[in-house]
């Protein structure tokens, strides 16, 4: 069912970073796709829009904002177990995003000589919740939470809209929307969402403003989506299909093991479930537990394709030495550290999305309850993004504070470096400041 590499020979030249399976995700093969649907929401608005949600998924609407009387409806039905859970959840995640927020820095430079670093949140946010395969409302709270802690002013939430739910996203996403008091929701999907929150719209009901940040999980549409408008709103990142890695010796429970390999392989038939060990005797105790846990999930055929694509795959290391110069290379969107000492290997660990310790952390945790967000970087991106948090819906601004006595510590410098430049207007822009004060 999953592949096996073994990579216990490999020697200094070998590039782990090729050798460790990964999905296809050509956002570039789909930018002649999804250009003609962000320019037909440009141009044509709501219209356009009216028209791809029809196509794509098969839904005739009038308009698409969601009346609050339906968020309202799907809190008052909401299963009161699911109610809890998502409770939970949002207290967890406030109390980490909390502890993010930074404060603001302030450096004192001499008399008269002072730069503030303000942080400031960005001031409207589009959020979107993906709803295919699977209505994710744990997205909704991974996405509200922390722009909520970061003071974000303005917040609009899109998902798709659902047949079976009279054009309306599924009603628990809707649910934990109103849990969230977030009133602005759209039953949109898709390349034209993304498109939607970059250009604005009007609709029947009023308009959608354009947003500054969108983020957000999606599908290839959705992630191509944000490539063609990056410059015109700002994103979280790219995020392609999710993935995990294991790093395990022979102390790793295998129905553990295979249980978390499963649980992301669950998601989409292009997940990605990687297993790196020291141990062939694990590698072959996991296989014979996928073989029996597979056959007993719901979506057998969905996780089989996952888990015997060339995305997935078992990776055989000499040790977890050479283990963790394969994860690191790989830069998981999830990690799991399933190994003796795990909390010290971890501590090595350089690229990873988030990263879970020991046999009783795994990543469904994380998907819903730890406290952690689980909007992550993917394809190897973690070597240089980190996962949803504040800081991503704040931004940094500069506030200098020279008085004169200030500015006059540093002139013969500032004009020094700006002749450097061959830029005299710099340097007179310092001059005629004191020119003036002498006459």
């Amino acid at each position: 069912m999953i592949r096996r590499i073994d990579l216990r020979d490999a020697d200094a030249s070998v590039d782990y970073r090729q050798a460790v399976p990964r999905a296809d995700f050509d956002v570039e093969a789909a930018v002649h796709v999804v250009k003609p649907i962000t320019d037909a929401v440009r141009d044509r608005g709501l219209e356009a829009i009216l028209e791809l949600n029809a196509k794509f998924d098969g839904v005739e609407q009038s308009d698409i904002a969601v009346p609050a009387e339906a968020l309202a409806k799907a809190l008052a039905e909401l299963d009161p177990q699911i109610r809890a859970g998502l409770e939970e959840s949002i207290a967890r995640l406030r109390a980490t995003c909390a502890n993010e927020l930074e404060t603001d820095a302030v450096t004192d430079l001499g008399p008269g000589a002072r730069v503030t670093h303000r942080k400031v949140p960005v001031g409207r946010v589009g959020l979107y919740v993906p709803g295919g395969l699977a209505p994710l409302v744990s997205s909704v709270l991974m996405n509200v939470v922390p722009a909520q802690t970061a003071g974000v002013g303005s917040i609009a939430l899109a998902s798709p809209p659902q047949k079976e739910f009279g054009g309306l996203p599924h009603p628990t996403i809707l649910a934990a929307c109103a849990l969230l008091g977030v009133e602005e929701v759209y039953a949109v999907g898709g390349a034209q969402a993304i498109a939607m929150f970059a250009y604005g719209v009007e609709t029947s009901s009023g308009r959608v403003d354009r947003v500054d940040l969108v983020t957000g999980p999606g599908n290839i549409y959705v992630v191509t989506a944000k490539r063609v408008l990056k410059g015109q709103v700002g994103i979280d990142s790219e995020a392609g299909p999710t993935e995990i890695a294991i790093l395990a010796d022979d102390t790793a429970e295998a129905a553990y093991v295979a249980a978390d390999l499963i649980s992301q392989a669950e998601h989409d038939p292009l997940a990605a479930s990687v297993l790196v060990t020291t141990s062939e005797r694990l590698a072959d105790e996991v296989d014979a537990e996928l073989d029996k846990q597979v056959a007993a999930t719901k979506h057998v055929e969905r996780i089989r394709t996952a888990l015997a694509g060339k995305q997935s795959g078992t990776v055989l290391v000499r040790d977890v030495e050479q283990g963790l110069d394969v994860v690191n290379a790989y830069a998981a969107e999830h990690l799991e550290i399933q190994t003796q000492n795990a909390d010290v290997v971890a501590s090595r660990v350089r690229n990873a999305g988030a990263v879970f310790i020991g046999s009783f952390a795994p990543v469904s945790l994380g998907d819903y309850c730890a406290g952690s967000n689980h909007v992550l970087p993917t394809g190897g991106c973690a070597c240089h993004s980190s996962g949803l948090s504040v800081r991503a819906f704040t931004k940094s601004v500069h506030v200098v504070d020279y008085d004169r006595e200030g500015l006059a510590k540093v002139a013969d410098h500032v004009t020094t470096l700006a002749e450097a430049e061959d830029l005299p207007g710099h340097a007179a822009a310092v001059r005629v400041r004191f020119a003036a004060g002498e006459e």
